[in-house]
């Protein structure tokens, strides 16, 4: 379980034009949704977000819909795994144990990324709905290995209602027109 939005920070891993651009257009656009609403929600509980793009060179810049909602540069990288990257992980919060995923492709970089996470001692939880990959049974795979190696495989609705606790207050008006919406 989410213990608290104190403890969590999410990470948007390479939904870029390119690997977007070969993915199920109706898929993809869940995807885009989904994870829009969870980088908003967390920015309205102050759960800091960062994000990656895997060589932007030939990959193109995370889509526009999600890059104009991060607060800071793409964290560059070419491993597949961003705790490979030392720029990632100098900017992870390290007071923020409870990691949440969502991105691109799941049999690749969510996958590698997760488990090097819960190597390193984090509490990584994907959102399945905020994932994907090009083929749809690299992704159910994916999930399917997450869950085994002890991954909690989660939605952006359950995260997002975990931080939030109780249906009261400011924070939760916000949120509730994002879900509807």
């Amino acid at each position: 379980m989410i213990n608290d939005q104190l403890l969590s920070q999410v990470v948007v891993i390479d939904i870029q034009d390119k690997l977007v651009d070969v993915m199920s257009k109706s898929e993809i656009k869940k995807v885009i949704d989904t994870s829009s609403i969870l980088i908003q929600a967390a920015k309205i509980l102050d759960v800091p977000c960062l994000y990656t793009e895997q060589y932007p060179k030939g990959l193109g810049a995370t889509v526009k819909k999600l890059k104009s909602l991060l607060p800071h540069p793409a964290i560059e990288k070419k491993a597949f795994s961003c705790l490979d990257e030392s720029k990632f992980k100098s900017a992870l919060v390290k007071s923020r144990p409870q990691i949440i995923l969502c991105g691109l492709e799941t049999h690749i970089c969510i996958l590698q990324t997760a488990l090097a996470l819960k190597a390193a001692g984090k509490e990584v939880f994907v959102a399945e709905d905020a994932t994907l990959s090009r083929s749809s049974l690299h992704h159910q795979n994916a999930i399917a290995r997450l869950r085994s190696e002890g991954i909690v495989v989660t939605n952006i609705e359950s995260v997002i209602f975990e931080w939030l606790r109780v249906a009261d207050g400011d924070q939760f008006k916000a949120i509730a027109k994002l879900i509807k919406s």
